[in-house]
């Protein structure tokens, strides 16, 4: 996924009430952008850290910069869009890159798939396969040595979708979980139970119930996002 246009760099100053970050440009000047990230955004919103922001021109829009990266000290170039991982694991599904989800001969997103609940993606006719529900997570929090967690922030959301997904296998359909790393530093993905332990609760049920779960590492640029390596997944 290339963005559309050129990502300017800045400088992040603060961030605060999870939609607002103040940033510092080259040039001197300081502006709020927009945060699409409402986690706690781990070890990715520190002062002083050199991040990039992409712009949309549109009159009606109160905050036109949009932050899109992050480099956190000592680390990688991290996407913290979270609005950009359907995008990815969609592409990822469309190359062949995620290799669990071929062989369907259509995708469909923002499926209706219960009362109060969208499926991120619904795949269906598959030769021998049952129709598919795919739940996508973004991860960008990495604690040491090349281990991501999710969630990092109490989410009751998260919780509800794994029994979105639980319900779906129970009723004869598959159901896949993809956690979307957007940072290349990551050789595996684990519930974060001193964050959320009733979501590591409900992951080990669901897995233990016949709902799928994987990972895929992106490549990250300034230029380019792009899903090209499977993680592990430890739910021990």
């Amino acid at each position: 996924m290339r963005f559309e246009t050129p990502l300017q760099e800045a400088r992040l100053l603060r961030r605060y009430q999870r939609f607002l970050a103040d940033m510092q440009f080259p040039d001197g000047h300081r502006d709020t952008v927009h945060c699409p990230n409402t986690g706690a955004m781990l070890g990715c919103d520190q002062a002083g850290s050199q991040v990039w922001v992409s712009r949309v021109n549109k009159p009606s829009r109160k905050y036109p910069w949009t932050w899109e990266l992050v480099r956190p000290e000592n680390g990688p170039l991290v996407g913290i869009h979270t609005g950009r991982s359907n995008r990815l694991v969609q592409e990822a599904i469309l190359t062949g890159v995620l290799e669990e989800l071929q062989g369907y001969a259509r995708l469909q997103a923002e499926v209706p798939a219960a009362p109060g609940y969208r499926a991120d993606f619904w795949l269906s006719g598959h030769v021998s396969k049952p129709d598919c529900f795919l739940e996508v997570k973004n991860v960008t929090a990495a604690v040491d040595q090349g281990v991501a967690i999710f969630p990092d922030a109490v989410s009751a959301r998260a919780s509800r979708h794994l029994h979105e997904l639980l319900e779906k296998v129970r009723n004869g359909n598959r159901a896949v979980l993809c956690y979307c790393v957007q940072r290349d530093d990551v050789r595996e993905v684990r519930a974060a139970d001193a964050i959320d332990p009733e979501y590591g609760k409900m992951l080990r049920a669901a897995l233990h119930q016949g709902v799928e779960v994987c990972a895929y590492a992106a490549n990250v640029t300034t230029e380019e996002l792009l899903l090209y390596r499977r993680v592990a997944v430890n739910i021990e």
